[in-house]
């Protein structure tokens, strides 16, 4: 009974890491690309209200990034910590997890 909750938890706990590697990778494009485009809105002189409200939105993606990383961070510990289980070892949601555990770096 142990081994299939392991194994659904491992399930569970890779879809998780893949999931917020993506989220990641998304805000951190979302600030380069905010950021470019608030340089483009300024030199463009838009409307002083519209600049503001997209600094915002540009702040507010750059908070999350530290955020998502931490969680990111948290998840992985979790998978390492179910990956060290050795009656999974066999199993393909392990190497699944393996594969993707070593694509993400953190």
């Amino acid at each position: 009974m142990a081994a299939v909750d392991n194994k659904r938890q491992l399930k569970i706990k890779t879809g998780v890491v893949k999931r917020l590697s993506k989220e990641l990778v998304m805000y951190e494009k979302e600030v380069t690309d905010g950021e470019a485009k608030l340089v483009q809105m300024e030199e463009g002189n838009q409307d002083p209200y519209d600049i503001k409200k997209y600094k915002e939105v540009v702040a507010e993606s750059r908070a999350m990034v530290p955020d998502c990383r931490n969680r990111l961070k948290k998840a992985v510990q979790d998978l390492d910590i179910l990956l060290e289980d050795t009656s999974l070892s066999e199993e393909a949601e392990c190497k699944a997890a393996q594969e993707i555990r070593e694509t993400v770096s953190v």
